[in-house]
């Protein structure tokens, strides 16, 4: 019920107003913010239905005002999430930004986007991720919310808004997401052969017989895959750098130096001619830091260039549904291979840089040894490359 508007009295020196606006048929209120250096007065006005809607409005002011914020009524929550991607996201992985943009583009901004951001609640924000849930993957719903949480954040350090709404909800379970698979040994045979003396070839060479991670392998350099080592040492590539945020893996056990199989040795060999011959016939200086799976014009390939060329493999490798894999089910199956070869799961676990292995044997700098070369010598027996007491 609406209040019946009466004569307001005037506030005392150093008090709030409230008052009646005829020409707007509201209740005004007004918080006093002193005076400038010019001697002029300064209030920041708010405006409601009822004196005690208002007087609510005015504690709300008042508490952002204490806390140095300048809240504006008609800042958005799509222009919050826009600045954050826009200023929020430097110096991350271009893939990163695309997923966290396709999220933001899809969802947050569509659903909830005009809503003012500091009339934004908890109960709003439940409401909204449990109707997600039906449609979303659990991993994504978490992003989701992620993003809106580090966007609100974003905000909050410009002065855009007091507190954090995002941070007092929890993203329900969602949908189950697709399960990863792994190749059976027969299919990896046939991913072997499909494709041969082109990259993407050489790739999935290293990708299977070695278990490195995608955001490993596609910045992993010339410079630090050693073919031809001195004598006495075995062939082997060092797993120092990913496209995360500065190249740091993810880990610290993930910093990792392997013995690659002799099969390998050999697609290695001929993929670098080829390539060297193909930057030659450019015009272009061979370098050894250049990109081991890099364009012709020496440029690192994309997560899609990847993905694309490995369906396209698979495809001439008899696949029916290439489209239902992806490069990252290639560690996957290293693993599943190795685990049904017999290799203890402690073992695998310090080839592929996974949690629990020790640290001084993640991080070689310049040492040659210790190499870890159990992978390679079980793929070796595996795909029948030689024998490992040949090693």
């Amino acid at each position: 019920m609406t209040e019946t508007p009466k004569h307001a009295q005037r506030a005392g020196h150093g008090e709030d107003s409230v008052y009646w606006d005829k020409t707007r048929a509201r209740y005004i209120g007004a918080v006093s913010l002193g005076y400038t250096p010019t001697g002029k007065r300064q209030r920041v006005k708010v405006s409601g239905k009822t004196k005690s809607e208002v007087r609510s409005k005015l504690r709300e002011k008042k508490k952002e005002l204490e806390a140095g914020v300048k809240a504006s009524a008609a800042y958005t929550v799509k222009e919050a999430v826009e600045h954050w991607l826009a200023h929020g996201l430097k110096g991350r992985d271009v893939s990163s930004v695309a997923t966290y943009r396709s999220l933001a583009e899809n969802h947050i901004i569509p659903d909830v986007g005009k809503a003012k951001l500091r009339d934004v609640t908890a109960d709003s924000l439940d409401a909204w991720l449990e109707e997600k849930s039906t449609i979303l993957a659990t991993t994504s719903l978490q992003m989701v919310l992620s993003i809106l949480r580090r966007s609100i954040s974003h905000a909050q350090r410009r002065d855009k808004v007091l507190r954090n709404v995002a941070e007092l909800v929890e993203a329900p379970e969602g949908q189950p997401g697709r399960p990863s698979k792994s190749l059976l040994l027969e299919q990896a045979k046939a991913v072997l052969s499909a494709q041969e003396g082109t990259w993407i070839h050489a790739y999935v060479v290293v990708s299977l017989l070695v278990g490195i991670r995608t955001e490993e392998i596609r910045p992993l350099t010339w410079d630090r895959v050693h073919l031809t080592p001195p004598a006495g040492t075995t062939p082997h590539i060092e797993v120092w750098r990913s496209v995360r945020r500065k190249g740091e893996t993810k880990t610290r056990t993930s910093r990792r130096t392997l013995a690659v199989p002799r099969q390998l040795v050999a697609v290695l060999t001929t993929h670098r001619a080829a390539q060297q011959r193909r930057r030659e016939a450019l015009g272009l200086t061979w370098k050894e830091d250049a990109y081991v799976f890099g364009t012709d014009s020496g440029e690192q390939r994309s997560a899609f260039t990847v993905r694309r060329s490995f369906r396209a493999l698979l495809k001439e490798a008899g696949f029916s549904h290439p489209e239902e894999w992806t490069p990252r089910e290639l560690r996957h199956s290293f693993v599943s291979l190795l685990s049904d070869h017999g290799i203890p799961l402690e073992v695998i676990a310090r080839v592929v840089g996974h949690s629990g292995t020790r640290t001084t044997e993640a991080v070689y700098r310049k040492q040659i040894r210790p190499v870890i070369t159990q992978g390679a010598e079980a793929m070796d027996a595996i795909f029948g490359g030689t024998d490992a007491a040949d090693r």
